[in-house]
């Protein structure tokens, strides 16, 4: 069956809503104490600069060009990225026995040649790089690239932080980057170079402590975002993840959403428990009185309408309340 979604408008405008799957979603969200972040496309743009680019073997525009071709094929955020740097002066290649290795690396065969892009887990060098392409597994040019924060992200963390959140940073990236992003932001868990089940594994272990909740947006994403107590993703993410996850939030330009998703799941709760002690007492009053005979049925009538009306009106609240 498909799950009931519910749309939670902020401001006007669509890409500024919550899209939360099904009401039990609001009640998980409440009790969620560990957010866990991926990394690129999540908490930074995931739009990559091409800062360098070194050709060790070969002709510049044609390396240039075999690394367009084969990334078409990749969903993952880097992969777009060289593709739109690299799609000036383009032509098409034929690609054969296209490979890819969530994390690690894409290869393709053009001819008679095997070429691979991929991280330091395809090839080790003296000198560290983002990317290394390879022909034949013999080094023929080496990437770097760099990724800036998502607008206001300081200010969402600082936030997330100061309502005793605890925050980690789960990505599939370098050591060195990850662990300067946690100390820009002042995240303490650093889980860097992880692959998806090495994800998987890590939300497992801070499941067994506190409810969590997952936030990313990559294929490589989606296994933590379904074994998380509640998945988090964005309007932009990979079909399959939007698919796995229990919310959506639909700006993709920063993380505003997701305090006021996870305020809205405490706020639902409270309300709930207020609904739940307004319909108990009124019973527990008027059923007695009603037993013992000092109540005509018109007034015993009045009194549950007039319950239902106190519930309804504080169900209501939500709607016009500052949930952030």
């Amino acid at each position: 069956a498909t799950p009931t979604a519910v749309m939670v408008g902020i401001g006007r405008a669509a890409k500024n809503g919550i899209l939360i799957k099904g009401g039990d979603t609001l009640e998980k969200l409440a009790s969620i104490k560990n957010i866990i972040f991926d990394k690129t496309g999540t908490l930074t743009t995931g739009k990559f600069i091409v800062s360098e680019f070194n050709v060790i073997e070969g002709e510049k525009k044609e390396i240039q060009n075999i690394i367009y071709n084969i990334e078409q094929h990749s969903s993952h955020p880097i992969a777009k990225s060289l593709s739109n740097a690299f799609k000036n002066n383009n032509s098409q290649l034929r690609l054969s026995e296209i490979n890819e290795q969530k994390g690690i690396s894409i290869s393709a065969k053009i001819d008679t040649d095997i070429y691979t892009i991929g991280s330091s887990k395809v090839y080790q060098s003296e000198i560290d790089y983002d990317l290394y392409v390879l022909k034949n597994s013999q080094l023929i040019a080496t990437l770097n690239i760099t990724d800036e924060l998502k607008t206001n992200t300081h200010k969402i963390i600082k936030s997330l932080h100061k309502s005793n959140y605890v925050t980690t940073l789960l990505s599939g990236d370098k050591k060195e980057k990850c662990k300067k992003m946690a100390s820009d932001l002042s995240i303490k868990n650093v889980y860097s170079e992880q692959l998806p089940q090495d994800k998987i594994k890590k939300v497992e272990k801070l499941e067994k402590i506190n409810k969590t909740a997952m936030v990313g947006d990559g294929i490589n994403d989606a296994p933590s975002l379904a074994k998380a107590t509640i998945g988090i993703s964005l309007g932009n993410a990979t079909q399959v993840a939007i698919q796995t996850a229990d919310i959506i939030l639909l700006n993709n330009e920063n993380l505003e959403q997701l305090p006021k998703a996870l305020s809205l799941g405490k706020n639902t709760l409270r309300t709930i428990k207020q609904n739940l002690f307004w319909a108990f007492s009124y019973n527990i009053v008027a059923i007695p009185i009603a037993i013992m005979g000092k109540i005509d049925p018109m007034a015993g009538a009045l009194f549950m309408a007039f319950s239902d009306v106190i519930v309804i009106g504080n169900s209501i609240r939500l709607r016009y309340k500052k949930i952030f």
